[in-house]
């Protein structure tokens, strides 16, 4: 294949295949450059120069998790000294803490407790909607919705129903790692599979909900796994137009199973940061965003892949503490408006504030 061949066709409006995509994956020296001034052209044609924002807050229910992952050094079995689950009122006084921060959107990440029905996860959507009128609840993976609707016994379409009920403003695309059944039995086994996390994802579109994507990156896949996950991802927008965005998730290594077990020896590479984000601004031409993970990344490298295809440096958070635990320093937890414009600035971008589906404010 040739890098020159490649880039013109797309530029030109042609489709990455999933061989293309791959083999940009694999690039290095200058034509990593090459690829991101691509993906950089097709941002500012999509995109123009606004880089978004959201105000929102991470709450941290708990990290007693069913699954505990390889890829993860955030969960504990409830008989850890270092698990935690809040109470009710410790619930509310972080959900106060997002009020107090003027947060547009409340983001609830934690462990999937083996304990945890539907109604919990029902209880603390009204929450903080009761506490923060009017707020957007950005919560419950396909693997948190199928596990919930079991231990409920109800589908899992009807447990998106209730959930959309009870105030679940969008669902989150995550637990989808690498959407490849073979690198999934390495890095989360006890998670759903990728069939299952396509038709969660489908059926959230059906009642009404939009839905992040997200890939999982730099751990055990190959390139030609993170292209096939692409395609699914492309495809299933294709057909139902439920992702606002493409999350990338750079691998943090420290503390988790894969580590312990010598099957990873580093984080993922600028290289493969800078690459993921500019191969799936070139591959993803149905998802509109492409966010930069601040919290997984950095500062410094958040600028160079905003340079590489990428339009969103999603939310202020103020609390990453499933980024922290794997090794990530506390600059992890938050990063300010100011901060932010003052790097987008810098290579001469605009900043604006957004709501969690992409309306600027």
């Amino acid at each position: 294949m040739n890098i020159t061949t490649i880039l013109e066709n797309v530029l030109g409006g042609a489709r990455l295949t999933g061989e293309e995509a791959a083999f940009l994956f694999k690039v290095n020296n200058r034509d990593i450059w090459k690829v991101a001034e691509a993906a950089d052209i097709l941002r500012e044609r999509k995109k123009g120069d606004v880089v978004t924002y959201v105000r929102n807050m991470n709450i941290h229910m708990t990290n007693i998790c069913k699954n505990r992952c390889g890829l993860c050094a955030f969960g504990r079995k409830a008989s850890d000294p270092e698990a935690f689950c809040f109470t009710d009122e410790e619930f509310r006084e972080h959900t106060r803490d997002a009020l107090a921060k003027n947060v547009t959107e409340v983001c609830y990440l934690s462990g999937i407790h083996p304990d945890f029905t539907l109604d919990n996860y029902e209880k603390m959507i009204r929450t903080f909607h009761e506490v923060i009128p009017g707020v957007h609840v950005h919560g419950c993976s396909p693997d948190e919705i199928l596990y919930a609707a079991k231990r409920s016994g109800i589908t899992t379409k009807e447990a998106l129903i209730r959930l959309k009920d009870a105030g679940l403003g969008s669902v989150q695309g995550t637990a989808a790692e690498i959407l490849v059944d073979s690198v999934r039995k390495i890095i989360c086994e006890k998670k759903l599979s990728t069939s299952e996390w396509v038709r969660i994802i489908k059926e959230a579109s059906e009642v009404g909900l939009k839905a992040t994507s997200t890939i999982m990156y730099g751990s055990v896949e190959t390139p030609e796994d993170k292209a096939r996950h692409l395609s699914i991802l492309r495809d299933m927008q294709d057909e139902c137009n439920v992702f606002t965005e493409l999350v990338p998730l750079s691998f943090l290594h420290k503390n988790t199973p894969l580590e312990r077990a010598g099957l990873v020896t580093h984080d993922a590479t600028g290289r493969e940061d800078v690459l993921l984000v500019a191969v799936s601004r070139l591959f993803l031409d149905n998802i509109e965003n492409i966010q930069v993970p601040w919290s997984k990344i950095g500062q410094k490298m958040t600028q160079l892949c905003l340079m590489a295809g990428g339009n969103d440096v999603g939310g202020t958070m103020f609390v990453d503490s499933l980024s922290r635990t794997a090794g990530a320093g506390e600059e992890a937890d938050y990063f300010s408006p100011e901060d932010m414009g003052r790097m987008c600035g810098d290579i001469g971008r605009t900043l604006r504030q957004r709501d969690t589906l992409y309306h600027l404010l």
